[in-house]
C-alpha cells in the first residue's frame, strides 16, 4: 500500500464531467495500491447520492459533509475535525467550494501535501476581486493541476495565474470494444451537454437552421438536460427546425447516443477539457468543436473533425455542411479520432500522471 490516506474531496450535485472524471481515477489509483478515499459536500441533492453510490458500487470509501450555506462555519468545524480524525498524507480538492473549504481546512489540521485540480470555465470567474480570492486560495496547494493547457491559459487571463504553473492532466477514457458504423440513410448530428448558455446551444441551432437549407435531411438530437430547454425547444420553431431537432434529455450510455450520429458538435462557449469530444472520438465519430478551452489539445483541426470560432453561427455552418455532406470524409475522421483517442487519451495516462505527481511531491517530504 502506497502512503495515505489520500483524500479527493469535491461539491457534488450530480454526475457531470469532473464527477465523471473521479469515478474512473479513483478507482484505478485504489487498484495501484493508494489508500484512496472520497469526501463528498453536498446540500443533500438527490444526484449527490448517484454519484456517491456508483463511487461506492466501485470500491471507494465515502464520507459526507453536508454544506448548509456557501460560508457555512459548521461545515468547515466537521471538515476539520474529519481531516485531523484520518490525517491524510494527500488531500487532493476539485472545484471551487472544495478547494476554499479543503485548503483552508487541510492548512489548519496540518496535512502535509495539498492538491488542487481546476477543471472548467465558469462566468462567475471573471467577477470583480473572484480572482484575488481564488489566487490566495490556492496558494495553499503544494500542486495545481488544470485539465488543459487551454484551462490553464484561461486561468492566467480572467484570473492572473502563472499559468505556467499548472500540471496538466487530461482525463483519459477506457476503450468500449468496437465501434459501431453509422447506418442512417441522412445525415445526423449530436450534440451532448447540459443546457446552460456556456454550453452554445443557441449558436447551434443558427447553425443547423443555416446548414439545413444547403442539406434539408440533416438531423440534429441534443443530449442533455438544464434550465434553457424550453427557450432551445421554441428558438427551434422559430427558425423553422422543429421537425428536424429532437431532444433526448438525459441519456445513458452516451455512447449509444453517440453511435446513432454521424457527426458529433461542441459548440461550447467555454470548455475545460472536452470529455464529449473524447467520447465521440472513440467511437471513431468525426467531431467539430469550437477552438477553445481543451477541445483545441482534443480535436486536430482537418483531421479527426473541424475547429471553429467560438460563438459564431456561420462558420459552424459552413463545418457542419463540409463534414455532414461527405461521409467518406467523415468516416476517415472519425478512424483518425480513434486512433487518437487510444494513443493519447486513455485513462491509463491519467491515472499514471496523476501518480507520478503524488510520488514527486511526497519525495519531498522525506
Amino acid at each position: 500500500m502506497k502512503p495515505g490516506p489520500v483524500v479527493h474531496m469535491q461539491k457534488v450535485a450530480g454526475i457531470s464531467g469532473s464527477e465523471a472524471h473521479l469515478l474512473s481515477l479513483l478507482p484505478r489509483l485504489l487498484e495501484r495500491g493508494w489508500d484512496v478515499r472520497f469526501l463528498m459536500l453536498h446540500e443533500g441533492e438527490p444526484g449527490a447520492w448517484d454519484f456517491a453510490e456508483a463511487l461506492t458500487e466501485r470500491g471507494v470509501p465515502l464520507d459526507a459533509i453536508r454544506i448548509r450555506a456557501d460560508v457555512d462555519p459548521i461545515a468547515f468545524g466537521q471538515l476539520v475535525a474529519y481531516l485531523v480524525r484520518v490525517r491524510p498524507a494527500i488531500l487532493h480538492t476539485h472545484l471551487v467550494h472544495a478547494e476554499t473549504y479543503g485548503l483552508l481546512a487541510g492548512t489548519a489540521s496540518r496535512v502535509p501535501v495539498r492538491f488542487s485540480t481546476k477543471h472548467g470555465f465558469n462566468e462567475f470567474r471573471e467577477m470583480p476581486y473572484f480572482g484575488l480570492a481564488d489566487r490566495a486560495v490556492a496558494s495553499l496547494a503544494h500542486v495545481e493541476i488544470a485539465i488543459s493547457r487551454g484551462l490553464a491559459r484561461y486561468l492566467e487571463e480572467v484570473e492572473g495565474f502563472d499559468g505556467e504553473s499548472f500540471e496538466i492532466v487530461h482525463y483519459g477514457i477506457e476503450p468500449d470494444g468496437e465501434p459501431a458504423p453509422y447506418r442512417g440513410a441522412a445525415p445526423r448530428l449530436l450534440c451532448v451537454g447540459r443546457l446552460i448558455p456556456i454550453k452554445g446551444h443557441i449558436v447551434l441551432l443558427r447553425a443547423f437552421a443555416a446548414a439545413r437549407r444547403e442539406l434539408p435531411e440533416l438531423e440534429l438530437e441534443i443530449a442533455g438536460r438544464g434550465p434553457l430547454e424550453p427557450a432551445l425547444r421554441a428558438l427551434a420553431k422559430e427558425l423553422g427546425i422543429g421537425d428536424a431537432v429532437r431532444f433526448l434529455g438525459h441519456v445513458s450510455p452516451i455512447q449509444s447516443a453517440i453511435e446513432h450520429a454521424s457527426v458529433v458538435v461542441v459548440p461550447s462557449m467555454g470548455e475545460g477539457f472536452g470529455m464529449v469530444a473524447l467520447e465521440a472520438m472513440e467511437r471513431a465519430r468525426p467531431v467539430i468543436a469550437a477552438a477553445i478551452g481543451g477541445l483545441g489539445e482534443i480535436v486536430q483541426d482537418g483531421v479527426t473533425g473541424v475547429l471553429v470560432p467560438p460563438g459564431e453561427a456561420d462558420p459552424l455552418a459552413a463545418a457542419i455542411v463540409s463534414v455532414a455532406s461527405d461521409p467518406a470524409l467523415g468516416r476517415s475522421m472519425g478512424d483518425a479520432g480513434r486512433a487518437r483517442a487510444l494513443s493519447r487519451f486513455l485513462q491509463s495516462f491519467c491515472t499514471e500522471r496523476t501518480e507520478l505527481l503524488y510520488e514527486d511531491a511526497l519525495s519531498r517530504l522525506r
